[in-house]
């Protein structure tokens, strides 16, 4: 029987490796997705001046939760469509909904609400699943 020598140093760098992300991380990979988001946008020709329908989207499998992070942004002034189940690649099936805003494409306005959608999901445990919109000629 041989005897393995483990790196202590190692085990710690493994398990800091497979660790959740902070919120401070998440936040800024969702403002670097944002960024990229609008940009995109722009470059494809959309019109920088027009209004745009901004939906983020928020999911988790537990209806009570989802009713009550609905009822939260709506408290907030959100405007919130009806929850609907969605079937994922792998068959599972989650239930979201989104908070919709009418705004100008404008990175930082977007970010705020990004950031204080995002605060809400956690608050209640669940995902917020980043922001989407449609082009405007």
């Amino acid at each position: 029987m041989t005897e393995e020598n483990v790196n202590p140093e190692e085990l710690n760098e493994e398990a800091l490796s497979q660790e959740e992300p902070t919120q401070a991380e998440l936040l800024q990979e969702l403002a670097d997705e944002t960024q990229d988001i609008v940009e995109a946008i722009l470059e494809d020709g959309s019109n920088p001046d027009a209004i745009y329908m901004i939906e983020h989207h928020i999911s988790c499998t537990d209806f009570d939760l989802l009713e009550k992070a609905a009822v939260a942004c709506f408290k907030k002034g959100y405007e919130v469509t009806d929850p609907e189940e969605l079937e994922l690649e792998d068959g599972s099936i989650i239930l979201a909904f989104d908070v919709v805003i009418e705004m100008n494409l404008d990175e930082q306005a977007i970010f705020e609400d990004v950031e204080k959608l995002f605060v809400l999901t956690q608050s209640f445990g669940i995902d917020y699943d980043g922001w989407g919109t449609y082009p405007e000629q």
